[in-house]
């Protein structure tokens, strides 16, 4: 299988630079190193260690899949730490957390610290009121075309993905919540095409208890959505914090909240501060 494309942040040259990286994975609708979605604004931290980007499976510049799955990225997170020597860091966000959980539990001793941004956990809260309603709108379209899910960085829509095409699917994810939209470009619709079909993150079984058994550090950082447009609030917010409390809890990561509904693009220095204090 082509390996998947990792953008490298080589950390400065000042005295006492880490050699153990800090690998991170996006969510859906972005790339690796996105500024809208993605990690653009956590490059601060290549000061001191090496940042290692991944870019998911027909996102950014790795090649295209007919979907993209959470087992195929723990996959191919597993080959990449592999080739850590000295091991990782994990950081993910939304399905792109999903996949750095399983991929934790895999290779435990490769795995220095792991933290978790509003990880798309949804089974990890089953009987939370909020996941439980999430769960019983998707669970009532299994066995016939499948729908849009909840965005880690954007909202599930109630229309057929083969039905429209990805900037109309982009449109009503955003701007049909009262979000902006991002522009429309070729490497966004490419995102936003591959997310469509991606996988529904809510068939994960989140590997909690071997989680919880690891010592290294873990960390789940998740916003307060207060100033979220409603309907996103209500469709993504509120599962996602109960997802994101739930996970905390049972594997005994420390908590961050920081305002607003995509911490490392919206606050990213407090995310970045509590990443290098996990990281020491």
């Amino acid at each position: 299988m082509e390996p998947v494309h990792v953008t490298v942040w080589n950390a400065g040259p000042e005295t006492g630079a880490s050699t153990v990286p800090g690998v991170f994975v996006h969510g859906i609708f972005t790339w690796a190193e996105d500024a809208a979605y993605g990690f653009a604004a956590q490059r601060p931290l290549a000061a001191g260690r090496p940042l290692l980007l991944v870019d998911r499976r027909g996102y950014g510049g790795s090649p295209d899949t007919a979907r993209s799955d959470f087992e195929t990225d723990a996959d191919d997170l597993v080959r990449l730490l592999d080739g850590c020597p000295d091991g990782a860091h994990l950081v993910g966000h939304s399905n792109g957390g999903l996949a750095a959980m399983l991929a934790a539990a895999r290779r435990p001793r490769a795995v220095r610290s792991l933290a978790l941004i509003q990880p798309s956990a949804f089974r990890a809260a089953p009987d939370h009121p909020a996941v439980r309603e999430l769960l019983d709108r998707v669970e009532k379209t299994a066995g016939t075309q499948q729908k849009a899910q909840p965005k880690g960085s954007g909202p599930r829509q109630e229309a057929q993905p083969d039905e429209l095409d990805p900037a109309e699917y982009l449109r009503l994810s955003t701007e049909g919540l009262g979000m902006p939209m991002p522009e429309p470009t070729p490497a966004r619709l490419r995102a936003v095409l591959t997310s469509m079909h991606e996988r529904p993150v809510w068939e994960a079984d989140p590997p909690l208890e071997p989680l919880a058994a690891a010592s290294w550090p873990k960390l789940v950082i998740w916003g307060t959505w207060e100033d979220a447009p409603e309907l996103y609030r209500r469709y993504a917010g509120e599962p996602l914090v109960a997802c994101a409390e739930a996970v905390a809890d049972r594997i005994g990561a420390r908590r961050l909240r920081v305002p607003g509904y995509y911490p490392h693009t919206q606050h990213p220095a407090e995310v970045n501060a509590a990443l290098r204090e996990l990281w020491s």
